[in-house]
């Protein structure tokens, strides 16, 4: 339902008119059946058909073009530029259409991170919309069924009693991606936020509280900090519009603790405990839509207060990484390309979006639901942990559903029996397993990164790029070439210590040892020089992870020879 005012939504009475063609025919003449219909998804004309009401979305046909972005040096200038370019967009454009819905009483919420517009309607509405020029598409807006597996028992800490294991201090997947050796380094996320779209958070864990970005140690300020998509759900143990974060089912307490948790004793369960975390509850207990999926992505392009609106909303406090364990399958009647705008706008803002891969292998091309599979996503497949060995459920490539072909997943990650934070007490523990545990592995492990190697923030390919070439690379040829990257393990086990090396000793560049190397000047001999110079060169080599020696030429050494040889000459 689209029933809460302080997200827009706009509910008026229904006109009996609505359902006559002549009351809904926008164009003064009779519409072109076979058109709109192609533009209709099937599951909007199968929960249409008998006289049926279905929500579905009217995405417009322009969309802000944000390919500047990619020119802007800071994320504050992204995440400003993509704001206003998306939000110019939908105020321009969607005027006609709003109008049209107001004027016959119908339901219906604005988005603008993907210019569409939720409707709640019949066939007849759908069709009338869909005839439109300005409307690219009707997609369903289907409720999905996540999937998630059942937790090994509960267990307190440091109680034991329940049959659960003794916690070690460092639970075995973060060890197996060397996230310890990073934070020996004195980088341990400092700096950087990362949020969490799931089932919810229990934000007063022992392991989540001291790292909630709306804790200051004394009081709690969950503006900007959390946001509640589930406004229609019927006994749900959080409520609806919940104003504080909750988590009604415990998945997203523990992925997010995966990310950075840690109570300071002896359960440090997350990769990145000195980062923050903000959330948005995006299911119904694991029942999400593909528009809870886009309001929480709307949030964290420009969180807003609780109780306030996406007008409200302030790109400069977006969270720098994202964490997504979730599905919107298009077997369930999620279009393919429903929220791949929305994906791309968080990358264009400088907003890393790290994707679960999805549980449904062992099969070949089985990463098949958005958003696992899109180009912007940072895709995690699942380790059986403390192994090189893929879990059986770990979705594989390649994609084939939109018929591109790309190698997925990205990366891969411990996913196996992984202990982390729970939601049935602020001091309980849980084992999961699935690549929705690897994924805040991923996500820690850019926190990690950026910490260590600022330059790298907010660079989206150059910081997927980096990860990739430390991973250590595992071949295989199950579902095509062995790489890298390939369709089973992408790049690789993370390993975050090799994209993050201990610091070297300083060196002296005017010391090192020089070589004899010709150099081209585009075939023009400088001039001046001396009669005895020798041109010189320096290997400088790269991090370790690179595969390459870059040779750095110093014109600047050059010239401060030449100067010299002059002074001594004027004398």
């Amino acid at each position: 339902m689209l029933d809460s005012a302080r997200h827009n939504f706009l509910k008026l009475a229904a006109l009996g008119a609505i359902g006559s063609s002549r009351a809904i025919n926008t164009q003064g003449g009779p519409p072109d059946r076979g058109a709109m219909t192609s533009k209709i998804a099937p599951w909007v004309i199968e929960h249409t058909a008998n006289g049926q009401q279905a929500e579905f979305m009217v995405v417009l046909a322009e969309q802000a073009d944000l390919r500047q972005a990619a020119a802007l040096a800071t994320k504050n200038q992204k995440s400003r530029y993509v704001h206003d370019a998306l939000w110019n967009k939908s105020q321009t454009t969607q005027g006609p259409i709003l109008q049209w819905l107001r004027e016959r009483g119908i339901e219906h919420r604005s988005f603008y991170i993907v210019n569409a517009i939720l409707v709640k309607g019949s066939r007849e509405i759908a069709q009338a919309l869909a005839a439109r020029p300005d409307v690219a598409r009707v997609e369903g807006n289907p409720h999905i069924q996540n999937h998630f597996p059942k937790p090994l028992p509960a267990v307190e800490a440091p109680s034991q009693s329940g049959g659960g294991r003794t916690p070690k201090t460092i639970e075995p997947g973060i060890n197996y991606t060397h996230a310890p050796q990073v934070r020996a380094l004195g980088f341990t996320g400092q700096g950087i936020v990362v949020a969490g779209a799931d089932t919810g958070i229990r934000w007063t864990h022992n392991a989540l509280k001291p790292h909630y970005r709306g804790w200051d140690g004394t009081n709690a300020d969950h503006d900007y900090n959390w946001h509640d998509s589930i406004h229609d759900g019927v006994g749900n143990p959080c409520g609806n519009d919940s104003p504080q974060p909750c988590d009604d089912l415990g998945h997203g307490t523990h992925t997010i603790g995966t990310a950075i948790g840690d109570d300071d004793s002896t359960n440090q369960i997350g990769m990145a405990p000195g980062a923050k975390w903000i959330g948005c509850r995006n299911m119904d207990q694991n029942n999400g839509t593909p528009t809870r999926y886009i309001e929480c992505m709307e949030f964290f392009l420009a969180p807003y207060p609780v109780g306030g609106t996406p007008n409200d909303g302030d790109p400069l406090k977006a969270p720098d990484i994202t964490t997504n364990s979730w599905v919107c399958p298009p077997s369930e009647g999620c279009s393919v390309n429903t929220l791949q705008a929305a994906v791309e706008a968080q990358a264009a803002a400088g907003i890393m979006m790290v994707v679960a891969a999805g549980n449904a292998g062992p099969n070949c091309s089985t990463v098949q639901d958005p958003p696992s599979f899109y180009e912007a996503s940072y895709t995690v497949g699942a380790l059986n942990t403390g192994t090189d060995t893929i879990a059986s459920f770990s979705s594989r490539g390649r994609v084939t559903i939109d018929g591109s072909n790309r190698i997925k997943p990205d990366i891969t990650a411990p996913g196996t029996g992984t202990r982390s934070s729970y939601y049935t007490s602020d001091n309980a523990y849980a084992s999961l397993s699935g690549t929705s545990m690897a994924t805040p592995h991923i996500a820690g492990a850019m926190a990690l990164l950026w910490s260590a190697r600022p330059e790298f923030r907010h660079d989206i390919a150059g910081s997927q790029t980096v990860l990739n070439n430390a991973a250590h690379f595992i071949s295989s040829t199950l579902c095509g070439d062995p790489g890298p990257p390939n369709n089973v393990y992408g790049w690789g086990r993370v390993d975050i210590s090799a994209a993050v090396p201990a610091p070297g000793p300083p060196q002296c560049f005017l010391c090192m040892k020089p070589v004899e190397l010709s150099v081209n000047f585009d075939d023009v001999t400088p001039p001046a020089l001396p009669p005895n110079f020798v041109r010189q060169t320096y290997k400088v080599h790269r991090r370790r992870g690179s595969h390459r020696i870059q040779e750095y030429r110093s014109r600047l050494l050059i010239h401060h020879r030449m100067l010299h040889s002059s002074m001594i000459r004027s004398r």
